[in-house]
């Protein structure tokens, strides 16, 4: 447990020895957390709106000419029982002529008898899932009594096709930023090495182990990755606010998930990643070293 606190001391010296080098290292990563946490949230957000939108999707379904509205209950209960419905509601040509008043006026209609209502009574019909908008609308249609359904096709697409696109573009940034983090952590810790490198050459020369020359190194590159986390989470959540808050002054209609319900998955998330790319700058940096003997590490 002693040889274990030694190693992990000479980790922290590392940083702070290398003081120019790790706050580079954290600036980089640091950049790189918020920027993948910046893409994870925007798509965890527009997902959210798709999904709140797509609860939201009307799609109506008109009753045949002739039927009552108590056949139209009948027909309700046969549309609610298709598994991708949430939620049906009986709309009748009394209450679509009222709105159609309403909205254009008395006039228009003065000439109308009430009692030859052209308008058919009608179901509002939202959908669980709008990738299953065509097989659900297919099963609605063969029910007995409905006579057509509104075909609302392509806004669902675009709402499936805006919630994919963002998701890949999202997972894209990811696997860049993971990449150009592992590198500049690799190379901080590269150069630590080589400001050290005669201590190593001493060390490997007297016959220590891999182990020991390998953990002070990935205790500085984990390290580098902690601070480089906490940080983040600070600089995200400014930012995340600090766009919260532009919406909401522009008036445009986009309600954000609040950070406070995301606050621990993004602290959780940053503090692995940050760690974990940190330690694998690391391993990867001292591979070269550790296959070297003492007087090869030197260039003698």
């Amino acid at each position: 447990m002693k040889g274990f606190g030694y190693l992990v001391k000479e980790g922290l010296k590392n940083v702070w020895v290398n003081r120019i080098m790790s706050i580079a290292s954290i600036c980089v990563l640091v950049s790189c957390l918020v920027l993948t946490g910046s893409a994870t949230l925007f798509s965890v957000n527009v997902s959210e709106m798709v999904d709140q939108v797509g609860q939201n999707n009307e799609t109506t379904v008109y009753i045949k000419d002739g039927y009552s509205q108590l056949d139209a209950v009948y027909i309700g209960k046969e549309i609610e029982k298709i598994s991708n419905v949430n939620s049906v509601t009986f709309y009748s040509k009394d209450d679509a002529i009222l709105q159609f008043k309403n909205q254009l006026g008395d006039e228009l209609f003065s000439q109308i008898d009430e009692d030859k209502n052209p308008l058919p009574d009608a179901f509002i019909v939202v959908m669980d899932d709008l990738e299953k908008y065509d097989e659900t609308v297919a099963e609605i249609q063969k029910i007995d009594g409905v006579d057509s359904v509104l075909n609302r096709r392509d806004f669902a697409e675009k709402l499936t096709n805006i919630s994919h696109m963002v998701n890949i573009i999202a997972i894209g940034i990811v696997i860049v930023l993971v990449v150009i983090s592992l590198f500049i952590i690799a190379n901080t810790i590269r150069a630590t090495m080589y400001s050290r490198r005669f201590d190593i050459s001493i060390m490997k020369s007297v016959g220590a182990t891999n182990s020991f020359v390998r953990v002070p190194f990935l205790v500085a590159g984990m390290l580098i990755g902690l601070i480089s986390a906490a940080i983040s989470v600070g600089g995200l959540a400014l930012l995340y606010e600090g766009i919260s808050q532009v919406f909401v002054t522009t008036n445009i209609p986009f309600d954000f998930i609040p950070f406070t319900n995301v606050l621990l998955p993004v602290v959780a998330s940053f503090v692995v990643a940050g760690m974990f790319v940190g330690f694998a700058g690391s391993f990867l940096s001292i591979r070269k070293y550790l296959k070297m003997e003492g007087n090869e590490i030197l260039g003698w």
